[in-house]
């Protein structure tokens, strides 16, 4: 019932547990919503019974399934702001790797 929801969460308080650096955090969430979507288009293109519904398409699918109105707005916009966040570490890094 609630295991997709139980499962990232716990993938994420590990990460703030283990590395203690909100950097940390935005690569570990931007890596399970890329995860997420990898298994999501294996779903799609190779139809393996296993898949079926254990997995969530995406971060954002799961906030759906569990909340509503104005908790689903805000956790939205948490989820813009820590992929923003990844942006700027990934584009960092690019520049920084050129030099």
């Amino acid at each position: 019932m609630y295991i997709d929801l139980i499962v990232v969460a716990l993938l994420l308080l590990l990460v703030i547990i283990l590395f203690r650096r909100f950097s940390s955090f935005v690569y570990a969430f931007a890596i399970i919503d890329i995860f997420l979507r990898i298994l999501c288009f294996l779903k799609v293109k190779v139809p393996l019974r296993e898949l079926g519904n254990i997995f969530p398409e995406n971060i954002p699918d799961i906030f759906e399934k569990y909340t509503n109105d104005i908790l689903l707005d805000l956790l939205l916009w948490g989820y813009v702001f820590v992929y923003t966040c990844f942006l700027v570490y990934i584009t960092s890094y690019f520049i920084k790797k050129k030099k």
